[in-house]
């Protein structure tokens, strides 16, 4: 049975430094901001399929997932974020402004307590897959609630795109969602000239082995890169998967995350190869292990497009140029 390290990690996945002056200088000149209310009610339909009505943009907003602080501050509204996890970590260094008290940590990202989220009287809370529970108690509370869950890039932009109508910060939105477009565009049209499609084992755990199944954006991002994930047809979105699978698939090449909040889980590329039967794999015999930040390929947020591009690399260098890989 997956123990409760497992559900954590779980959480996490479905989950730049910056000083105190970074802080105050980004407060007072990011983009614009939003006007003080809209001309007409807005309705926003959220992933979980709840529609959020506002009659007024929010002025204290707290997110609940890495990924969502990264689209909030992205389309603009960073300003009016006083709430994060204790695992958001970009697009700052938000643990010094907590210390600073210019913002406060409302805790986990799985399933967190109601109570800090209430004491910073939000009027926008910014939920995810790892807060459905905490969501649904804040809504019967008659808070303001946006649950997003996107399951690949197209659904990141969209959930951006929502952000920007239900806090005044459309334009910001829109100017953001068409430069990933731009840089979407131009992955795709390369890996339109490539003729192999390398298959890819990304690991998400190692006890047990974890990967991702076909209903992961991580796997939409390894099909746009030009590859093929070897457990593209597991039902479930992280599915658990054994050691003989991963040799009888012999993937070409594989992908391994780093920290992710917690310990590196799968060691060195030396204690991978030293896995039993694992130094029969292709990519282990020729030397193509890669690794990534676990904060940007595992987080469904706008820095999906920077996995896009480093997925394009590692499958396809011949098109896209060589990854730096600098573990």
């Amino acid at each position: 049975m997956v123990n409760a390290r497992i559900v954590a990690i779980i959480g996490i996945v479905i989950i730049a430094v910056a000083s105190i002056g970074a802080f105050m200088y980004y407060q007072g000149i990011s983009g614009d901001s939003a006007s003080p209310s809209p001309s007409s009610p807005i309705s926003v339909v959220d992933d979980e399929g709840n529609t959020l009505t506002m009659t007024e943009y929010p002025e204290r907003i707290v997110s609940l997932a890495p990924a969502n602080t990264q689209m909030i501050f992205a389309v603009g509204a960073g300003d009016n974020v006083v709430g994060v996890t204790d695992f958001c970590t970009y697009p700052y260094n938000f643990s010094a402004w907590i210390e600073a008290g210019n913002m406060t940590s409302i805790g986990n990202y799985y399933q967190p307590a109601v109570e800090p989220i209430v004491s910073l009287n939000p009027d926008l809370v910014v939920a995810s897959l790892g807060s459905v529970d905490t969501a649904e108690q804040l809504r019967t509370l008659g808070y303001n609630v946006l649950t997003l869950n996107p399951d690949n890039l197209d659904g990141v932009m969209a959930d951006m795109l929502k952000i920007g109508q239900a806090t005044g910060h459309e334009a910001e939105a829109q100017s953001e969602v068409a430069d990933m477009q731009r840089r979407i565009d131009v992955v795709v049209e390369g890996v339109a000239q490539t003729t192999t499609r390398p298959t890819v084992y990304h690991e998400i755990w190692s006890d047990p082995y974890m990967s991702v199944g076909g209903d992961s954006f991580v796997t939409d991002i390894i099909n746009m890169a030009g590859g093929q994930n070897i457990f593209e047809n597991a039902t479930e979105a992280y599915p658990v998967v054994s050691s003989e699978s991963i040799i009888s698939e012999n993937p070409e090449i594989m992908v391994f995350p780093t920290h992710m909040g917690v310990e590196s889980f799968w060691g060195n590329y030396e204690t991978v190869a030293d896995r039993p039967g694992w130094n029969s794999i292709s990519a282990v015999v020729n030397n193509k292990l890669y690794t990534v930040d676990g904060d940007v390929i595992d987080e469904p947020g706008p820095r999906q497009v920077d996995s896009l591009e480093i997925l394009a690399k590692i499958i396809h260098p011949e098109i896209f140029g060589s990854y730096n890989d600098t573990s």
